[in-house]
């Protein structure tokens, strides 16, 4: 068994106890390994050792590593995580089947455009700041509202909403951690009750430093890399 099989097996054992402890249904949470700066050598062997669905947040260099992949006829589902720039949408668009960083309307405008060019579905989760931290994701619940309320319009027909992502403050208080996850989860509460007709089930919440913490406040998906690729090359 190789280091990225064993990594990913350990990562994955974690989570099936956190459930549990948590009590949570196994196998409610899926693993995003995030194969960033990494190569499709690494990639690939995530992918013989049962894992299916990665993250990458540099748009380039995803496409170069996910197109050779392919190549090689091995199937793998991609989200990008991280910032998204609007030059970069079509390439995106093109290589995903989800973007977890959606974080304003122009962003969400382009994504259509482009997806439409290719008759293309594809989910995204809407980035939320809730962390002093974070930099990114929505900051006002109002602007979040309206961009739910086009979508719930069916102003985007190429785009499925599915939830919601957020970073956690980079801090060592875990209680400051903990409540940047509650307000996120209890955001979607919100926002489901308010629009029935989207199906906003996603919590994109969890690195590899307080995934356990995301997990028992309701995450869904949990992002790790370091801990099964080891440190970048």
């Amino acid at each position: 068994m190789s280091g990225i099989a064993e990594n990913l097996q350990k990562i994955l054992s974690n989570i099936r106890e956190i459930e549990k402890s948590a009590g949570r249904p196994e196998n409610s949470v899926r693993l995003v390994a995030v194969s960033k700066f990494h190569p499709a050598e690494s990639v690939i062997e995530a992918v013989e050792a049962g894992q299916s669905l990665f993250g990458e947040n540099r748009i380039q260099e995803a496409a170069s590593k996910f197109d050779e992949i392919r190549s090689k006829g091995i199937n793998c589902d991609l989200h990008v995580i991280g910032s998204l720039q609007r030059n970069k949408v079509k390439e995106a668009v093109r290589i995903a089947s989800c973007i977890e960083s959606v974080d304003r309307i122009e962003l969400l405008e382009e994504i259509e455009k482009q997806a439409a060019k290719i008759n293309k579905k594809i989910e995204i989760f809407f980035e939320v700041h809730t962390g002093e931290e974070s930099k990114a994701g929505f900051t006002s619940e109002e602007d979040l509202n309206e961009v739910i309320k086009r979508c719930s319009d069916g102003d985007f027909p190429h785009i499925t909403p599915k939830g919601f992502m957020t970073m956690a403050p980079f801090t060592e208080d875990k209680n400051l951690v903990r409540k940047s996850f509650v307000t996120l989860r209890e955001l979607r509460e919100k926002f489901q009750k308010s629009y029935p007709n989207l199906d906003l089930c996603e919590l994109s919440m969890g690195m590899s430093g307080d995934y356990e913490i995301a997990i028992e406040e309701g995450s869904t998906i949990v992002r790790i890399g370091t801990a099964i690729f080891g440190q970048r090359k």
